[in-house]
C-alpha cells in the first residue's frame, strides 16, 4: 500500500482536479493530499501493529513448537531399550535435542514468515502489475523462474553441506561431554593439551564444513540481485518510455517503478532464508531420525502382577546374545525363588550382570522366556515390571540435587521415617551426619562431591525407599570398606526376610549366606547350591574360592 500511494500522490500532482482520487469526491489537490495523508497514517499504524502481533504470535509458536518437539523426541529417546544408547553418543543425542531442535527454532521464528511474506508479496503486486500493464508485468516478472530455477539448484546443492555441518557439531558435542565426564583422567595424565588439540581439529573440522555451506550458498545472492536487476530495468525503461508517450500514467508509472522494488528486493533475502531452511532441514532430519527409530523394547504389555506379588523369576531356555559379540547368555535355565536370596557368581563376563538386565528388560530376549509369578514379563508393562523391581547397580549415578533428593527418587512421596529407616539400613548415617548440611548437603554433577563408597549407600537406600518386593543387587558393596560392607550385609539379612533378593557378586565373602548360589560360565549355570554344598562338590566354585582364600591370606 505505502508504494500505491505514492503513485496516487504523484498522479494527484500531476493531474490536479483530474487525478484519480477527484474521482471519489475529493476536487481540491489540498484536499486529496489530506486524505491520502490520513490514508497513509492508517496504513503505517497498521502496518506497526501487525508488525507487533507478528513479533508476539511467530515468537511464541517457535517457542512452543521447540518445546513440544524437544518434548515428544526426548520422550520417545527415553523409551528406547539400551542397545540404542550404546550406538549412539551422549553428546550426540544432547545434540539433537538442544542444538537441532534451537536450529529449527530459529528458522521458525524468521524464516518461515518470510516466505509466506513473499508468496504473499508476489501474487497481491503481481495482481496490481497485471491491472495496471500486462506487458510491464511479463518483463517485471522475467526474473522469477530464474530465481526460484536458482533456489532448488542450491537447495539441491547444499544440502549434503549442510548434513555434514550438523554431524560436525554432534561430534563436537560428544567430544566435549567425554572430556567434562572424564576430566579427572584427563587431568591425571596430563592429557590436556592432547584433548584441547583433538577438540580444536574438531572444531576446524565444523569450520570447513560450513565453509563449504556458506560458499554454496553466498554463490546464490549475487545471481538473484543480477536476476532482481533484469526485472528492475525493464520496467523502468519500457515504463518510461510508455509514460513518455502518453500510454501510461505517471502515477501508474510511479506505482510501477516502486511497486518492483516491493515485489523483487526482498528476494534478495530468499538466500539467507534458504540459509536457514536448509540448516533447519538438516537438524529435522536428525530430528526425526531419533522420532523414526523403532524402540527395541515394547511397552505393550497389558497384565498387572496378582497382589501380593510373590516375587519368584524363572528363565526357560533364555538366548540373548550382545550384537556383534559372543557374550551373552546360552540356552539359560534358572528359577529364582520367592522370599529367598540367590546369589549369581563367576568371572568376569559370565553373563551375571546380563541377567539382571533381562529381568528389567533393558534388552530383550532372542528367545526363551522370562517370567514373574509366572507371568511372561513382555506381557507385562514396563511400569508394572519396574515398579516391582529394585536396582542397585555397580555404576552408581546421582542426581544433581541434594542427598535426600537422591533417596527419595526410589519414591518420592516416602515419609522422613521411611527416609532415615533406609539410610540407617544403608549404614549411611554416620557419614550423611558429617555433611555440611546433612540430607540437604548437595551431591554435584553425578555425585561427583561423593565418594564411592557413599554413592553406593545412597544409592541402597534409594532402594530401600522403594520398598520392592524383588532386589537386585549388582556389585552393590564393591566400593565400601570390609567394615560397612559387613554391617550392610546384616542389614541386607532383615531387610531380605520375606523379600527376593538377588546379588550379583565378585567377593565370594558377601554371599556366602546365601539361600543359593548360582555359578555361571560363558552365559550358562554350571552348577548351584549353598556355600557349603558347592565347597563340598570341589567344582568352580570351591576353585574360585580357593583362589580368593588365599589372596586374602597373603594380603593380611
Amino acid at each position: 500500500m505505502p508504494e500505491i500511494l505514492i503513485g496516487i500522490a504523484i498522479d494527484v500532482v500531476v493531474n490536479k482536479e483530474s487525478s484519480f482520487v477527484a474521482g471519489f469526491g475529493f476536487e481540491t489537490p489540498q484536499s486529496q493530499i489530506a486524505v491520502l495523508a490520513v490514508f497513509t497514517f492508517l496504513i503505517w499504524a497498521g502496518e506497526s501493529l501487525f508488525e507487533y502481533f507478528y513479533l508476539v504470535l511467530w515468537r511464541n509458536l517457535s517457542q512452543r513448537l521447540q518445546a513440544e518437539l524437544r518434548q515428544e523426541t526426548y520422550v520417545h529417546m527415553q523409551s528406547q531399550g539400551m542397545v540404542y544408547f550404546e550406538n549412539h553418543s551422549t553428546g550426540e543425542l544432547i545434540s539433537i535435542l538442544n542444538d537441532d531442535v534451537n536450529q529449527l527454532e530459529r528458522f521458525l521464528d524468521g524464516g518461515a514468515n518470510d516466505i509466506i511474506q513473499t508468496v504473499v508479496t508476489v501474487l497481491l503486486v503481481g495482481g496490481v502489475f497485471f491491472y495496471l500493464s500486462p506487458v510491464i508485468a511479463l518483463l517485471a516478472f522475467t526474473p522469477i523462474p530464474v530465481i526460484i530455477w536458482g533456489a532448488f539448484f542450491f537447495l539441491k546443492r547444499a544440502t549434503p553441506l549442510y548434513a555434514d555441518v550438523r554431524e560436525q557439531v554432534g561430534r563436537i558435542a560428544s567430544k566435549l561431554a567425554n572430556n567434562i565426564g572424564g576430566i579427572v583422567t584427563i587431568k591425571s595424565y596430563t592429557a590436556e593439551d592432547r584433548e584441547a588439540k583433538a577438540l580444536a581439529a574438531a572444531s576446524e573440522d565444523y569450520v570447513v564444513a560450513n565453509s563449504r555451506a556458506i560458499a554454496v550458498s553466498s554463490a546464490f545472492i549475487p545471481v538473484i540481485r543480477m536476476a532482481i536487476l533484469v526485472g528492475f530495468l525493464f520496467t523502468f525503461v519500457y515504463g518510461g518510455l510508455q509514460a513518455l508517450d502518453g500510454n501510461l500514467n505517471v502515477g501508474a508509472y510511479g506505482v510501477l517503478v516502486f511497486l518492483t522494488q516491493r515485489l523483487l528486493w526482498p528476494l534478495t533475502d530468499l538466500a539467507k532464508t534458504i540459509d536457514l531452511f536448509e540448516r533447519a532441514m538438516a537438524s529435522t532430519r536428525r530430528i526425526f531420525g531419533v522420532l523414526e527409530s523403532p524402540v527395541q523394547v515394547a511397552d505393550a504389555g497389558t497384565q498387572v502382577l496378582p497382589i501380593p506379588v510373590v516375587g519368584e523369576l524363572t528363565f526357560s531356555n533364555v538366548q540373548f546374545r550382545f550384537a556383534g559379540t559372543s557374550a551373552g547368555l546360552s540356552d539359560f535355565n534358572l528359577t529364582v525363588p520367592a522370599g529367598k536370596t540367590t546369589a549369581l557368581v563367576g568371572v568376569t563376563g559370565s553373563g551375571k550382570s546380563t541377567v539382571a538386565k533381562l529381568i528389567l528388560r533393558l534388552y530383550e530376549p532372542n528367545t526363551g522366556v522370562i517370567t514373574f509369578d509366572n507371568i511372561n514379563i513382555a506381557s507385562l508393562s514396563l511400569h508394572e515390571l519396574r515398579s516391582k523391581i529394585g536396582f542397585v547397580g555397580q555404576d552408581v549415578f546421582m542426581f544433581d540435587g541434594t542427598v535426600a533428593d537422591n533417596i527419595r527418587y526410589g519414591d518420592p512421596s516416602c515419609t522422613d521415617d521411611q527416609l532415615s529407616f533406609a539410610v540407617q539400613v544403608a549404614q549411611a548415617t554416620d557419614f550423611i551426619n558429617a555433611l555440611p548440611e546433612g540430607l540437604d548437603s548437595a551431591v554435584g554433577e553425578r555425585g561427583i562431591k561423593l565418594s564411592g563408597g557413599q554413592r553406593q549407600r545412597l544409592s541402597l537406600a534409594r532402594a530401600i525407599v522403594k520398598n520392592p518386593p524383588v532386589l537386585i543387587l549388582d556389585e552393590a558393596t564393591s566400593a565400601v570398606d570390609n567394615e560397612t560392607e559387613a554391617a550392610i550385609q546384616k542389614a541386607l539379612e532383615a531387610i531380605g526376610r520375606d523379600r527376593t533378593v538377588l546379588i550379583i557378586a565378585h567377593r565370594l565373602s558377601t554371599i556366602i549366606n546365601a539361600d543359593n548360589i548360582v555359578v555361571l560360565e560363558s552365559g550358562r549355570v554350571v552348577e548351584q547350591g549353598t556355600h557349603s554344598d558347592l565347597l563340598n562338590a570341589g567344582g568352580a566354585y570351591s576353585k574360585q574360592w580357593s583362589i580368593q582364600s588365599n589372596y586374602a591370606t597373603q594380603s593380611n
